[in-house]
């Protein structure tokens, strides 16, 4: 362990990505308090699953990312905040916009007032690939155009100006960090991996899939919780968009292909009308640099995609039962 008495906040700790976060940054020594999203079950979504000695090493903070003071509670005496709290599902967003601001805009708004109130050391926003929309050049940096090409990827664009202003405008130590799209163990089934390997574990012949050309960079979740980690040890990435991915891509057709093969051979793709987005909101093409992270931080990713993907199947295989296989999930 690292040793360090530094408090850290994770905002969506409950989440795919902040729950494997969480993960990493008590097992470098952290002192982690999770943000998780009030229910009357008293569920803590993914940290619920995590090693006893994990989760019984963290702080849990109930609350809702819209609600300013919970977020300035839950920020109290702590030296970093990792904002990851949002709504992510992209057909989810076509029909419920409102959620989105309130979530995603409004949610990381809460977050910069808090931090310039308080006065914390250092705020990580998290962003997606998606706010590029379909690349315009190749590999895209973090100085391609931006492109609402759904309501999400239009609130996360939003949120994302809200961080530079407070930035540019207050002086606050803050980095926009950019993943790219992220798969792996705890992955919601809205995701196309999850979505591919659930049906396929669940012993149908037919695998149902919308667009299969796209091509996406996939990051294995381990990869992309330690480019937090090192985004934030790093004093030169303030003030920065960095955005973490591999520098390889790989077309959602393909990618099934491989799945197939792993899990079912005798498996066969069919595309639904349902899943398919809006033409003009398909993004086509996403294959992200990564050589501004390399440049600022110690990070490189480690898991190549056959080896994330055996790693998640082995994961979905014992967690198939928490999963709706049989349904088109938003």
């Amino acid at each position: 362990m690292a040793g360090t008495n530094k408090k850290i906040l994770v905002t969506g700790g409950d989440g795919f990505i902040g729950s494997h976060l969480v993960e990493l940054l008590v097992k470098e020594g952290y002192d982690v308090r999770a943000f998780v999203y009030y229910n009357s079950f008293n569920t803590w979504g993914w940290l619920d699953q995590i090693d006893h000695s994990i989760k019984n090493s963290i702080e849990i903070f109930t609350g809702d990312i819209r609600d300013p003071n919970g977020v300035r509670e839950a920020m109290k005496n702590s030296d970093e905040v990792y904002h990851l709290a949002a709504l992510i599902a992209i057909p989810f967003s076509y029909h419920s916009p409102d959620s989105y601001v309130d979530t995603n805009i409004k949610g990381t708004l809460n977050i910069l007032q808090a931090a310039r109130e308080l006065e914390t050391n250092r705020v990580l926003i998290t962003s997606t690939s998606e706010v590029y929309g379909t690349a315009q050049y190749i590999p895209i940096d973090e100085k391609h155009p931006y492109q609402g090409q759904s309501p999400y990827s239009a609130t996360k664009i939003g949120a994302d100006r809200l961080a530079e202003s407070f930035y540019r405008s207050f002086n606050m130590p803050i980095t926009i960090v950019r993943p790219f799209n992220t798969y792996g163990p705890r992955q919601s089934a809205r995701a196309v991996i999850p979505t591919i390997i659930t049906q396929l574990l669940s012993g149908v012949e037919t695998i149902k899939l919308g667009a299969l050309a796209p091509t996406r960079d996939f990051n294995y979740v381990k990869d992309t919780a330690r480019g937090f980690v090192e985004i934030a040890k790093s004093e030169q990435t303030v003030g920065e968009e960095i955005n973490i991915a591999t520098g390889k891509e790989i077309s959602i057709g393909t990618l099934a292909g491989e799945l197939i093969r792993q899990i079912n051979p005798h498996a066969e793709i069919v595309c639904e009308e349902e899943r398919l987005r809006p033409e003009k909101s398909e993004v086509n093409r996403l294959l992200g640099c990564n050589k501004k992270i390399k440049q600022l931080t110690n990070w490189e990713y480690e898991y190549h995609l056959q080896q994330g993907l055996e790693e998640t199947i082995e994961w979905f295989k014992k967690n198939l039962n928490t999963y709706k296989s049989d349904i088109y999930n938003v």
